[in-house]
């Protein structure tokens, strides 16, 4: 009988494993109901968190605090989150219609509720990947707490050390510090998280506010309190799912909404019976570079086209933005903004109305039926299933009557991590991989990295996996993926789930056209095989321009019979 070896399991094995764990735990504990994050409901997650040790969330594993991965995670929670006990999970429940004022955090689009002092709402209206993506960054700022808490508490009584007794000083008195107060608290703040002044010093700002500019010293210490607490009282924080949170998810009751709205808009405008092209982007992108080097070829003389896109781009551009969006809107754009609670706004575009001699494509080839372009803003994960598996579904005009909608393309251009390359690089996919299940998806993609090539900017091309979360990623799974016959070449959240939409409603259920062309690009956010270039090290700035615009207007020249 041939002997058994003792099989050493590998660091990218261990963080699979890990994955799947978290998976696993997090639909347990939302079936559950409750959890204490820091009890023992909440240790399985701990444990895999701890064992995968993503890149974006830094030295969660050593003793000293991740400032990187706490800014990351804090500018996508609410604010003041640090300072409850009680963290509620709702559906839309109507706290809109209420007294409560929503706080919507600044790089996340959720509306949030703080009841009271100890208990803040989130809505989850984006579907099971908003509640993967809550609970792993809850989850990190728990475990840096408690690392807090282990540096500044000295006994089981409760006695403290005198760095903490001294930042406590600081914030609870309530007013903006001067500048020998702000470096003295900093002083004390950076031997309570094991790090440098300077490291502290750095990153101060970039939490503050303009109401609050002291309020990483806030976040430390509500963070670190609630710690003590927890040890001391017993007072365990604790995450609730409400009823009809868990009654709902998975019914797709926003995507519904949202989708029906779409097609009331197609009807109400005598839009429904033509040829539809949806493209999943952002707001800007298609509508500028339809319209924008029309309406400002004369403020900006002898400038090429991407300038003009990246003086759209900046802040405070309020001005031009304006001005090209009113001109589509004459031009036959009709604005959607959302009212389903899905987040995702929506552009219509009906080329009937668009005069092509002032637009950026005066050689279109348009057939007799002229198409119509539904642009939608970025879906969350497994929202993308949602949203488009809806859209894809005929219209109930009446109670007896359907009609099916011609959509002969669905484009996505989105941002992704790029695993060989640098930011700002071109991802041209040939297949989906749903990660920790290895569903996969392979499909023939309309963009080629021949098109894209020859512009300034390096194309790759190949399988991308869709994770769970972009902060639950580490380099050795994603090594795996790209050095392994997989040949990974990206990752992105949402490309499986709208195609696994598209496959089973051109192909199952016959719905739409059995041969609907699909496009899909990225361009790169990050790179997480780099130190120094996950998406904790910041944005893109203007580097994502030229190639949102480049996919766009690729994907535009396809429409109008450009090639």
């Amino acid at each position: 009988m041939k002997e058994i070896k003792n099989i050493v399991r590998s660091r990218a094995q261990e963080s699979s494993s890990a994955v799947e764990k978290l998976y696993i735990t997090m639909r347990h504990l939302f079936n559950r109901g409750f959890y204490k994050p820091m009890g023992v409901s909440g240790e399985t997650l701990r444990e895999a968190l701890l064992s995968l040790r993503p890149e974006i969330y830094g030295s969660i594993a050593e003793e000293k605090v991740e400032l990187d991965g706490l800014l990351y995670v804090i500018e996508r929670l609410p604010i003041g989150i640090e300072e409850c006990r009680f963290i509620n999970l709702t559906s839309d429940e109507g706290y809109s219609k209420s007294h409560f004022k929503a706080i919507i955090p600044p790089k996340r689009r959720r509306n949030c509720y703080r009841i009271d002092d100890e208990q803040m709402n989130v809505e989850i209206t984006r579907g099971r990947s908003d509640i993967y993506d809550i609970l792993t960054h809850l989850t990190f700022i728990f475990i840096e707490s408690h690392k807090i808490k282990d540096r500044i508490l000295i006994d089981e009584s409760g006695e403290v050390t005198r760095d903490w007794q001294k930042l406590a000083q600081a914030v609870l008195q309530n007013k903006k510090l001067t500048l020998i107060e702000k470096e003295k608290t900093i002083s004390h703040t950076a031997n309570i998280l094991g790090r440098t002044f300077s490291e502290v010093l750095d990153i101060y700002d970039a939490f503050g506010t303009a109401e609050k500019p002291d309020r990483f010293l806030h976040v430390i210490y509500w963070l670190g309190k609630l710690a003590i607490e927890e040890v001391i009282e017993n007072n365990k924080r604790t995450i609730t799912f409400s009823p009809i949170l868990r009654e709902r998810l998975g019914h797709h009751i926003h995507g519904e909404i949202w989708a029906n709205n779409i097609k009331e808009v197609l009807k109400n405008n005598s839009l429904l019976d033509r040829p539809i092209h949806i493209i999943s982007a952002n707001m800007h992108s298609v509508m500028n570079s339809i319209f924008a080097t029309h309406v400002l070829k004369a403020k900006y003389k002898d400038q090429n086209d991407f300038f003009i896109y990246e003086e759209l781009s900046k802040s405070g551009a309020n001005d031009i933005r304006d001005k090209v969006t009113s001109f589509a809107e004459q031009h036959g754009m009709i604005s959607l903004p959302d009212n389903s609670g899905t987040n995702i706004d929506v552009q219509i575009f009906d080329t009937a109305k668009i005069d092509w001699k002032k637009s950026a494509f005066p050689s279109t080839k348009i057939a007799k039926s002229q198409p119509v372009i539904i642009v939608m803003d970025y879906a969350f994960g497994e929202q993308a299933y949602e949203t488009i598996d809806e859209l894809l579904k005929p219209f109930q005009e009446t109670k007896h009557k359907k009609v099916f909608l011609n959509v002969e393309s669905v484009s996505i251009m989105g941002k992704a991590g790029i695993l060989q390359g640098g930011k700002g690089d071109i991802m041209i996919p040939s297949a989906h991989i749903n990660e920790g299940t290895g569903d996969n998806y392979p499909f023939e993609n309309e963009l080629t990295a021949a098109m894209l090539d020859g512009n300034g900017i390096p194309v790759f091309a190949g399988p991308m996996v869709t994770v769970l979360g972009t902060s639950l990623q580490n380099k050795d799974l994603l090594k795996f993926f790209h050095d392994s016959t997989w040949g990974v070449i990206g990752l992105e959240m949402e490309g499986a789930y709208y195609q696994k939409a598209i496959q089973s409603a051109s192909k199952i259920r016959k719905s739409i056209n059995p041969d609907v062309k699909v496009r899909y690009a990225y361009y790169a956010s990050d790179n997480p095989l780099e130190t120094g270039s996950t998406l904790a090290s910041g944005g893109l700035g203007t580097t994502g321009v030229k190639p949102t615009y480049l996919i766009t207007i690729k994907i535009l020249e396809q429409i109008f019979n450009l090639n």
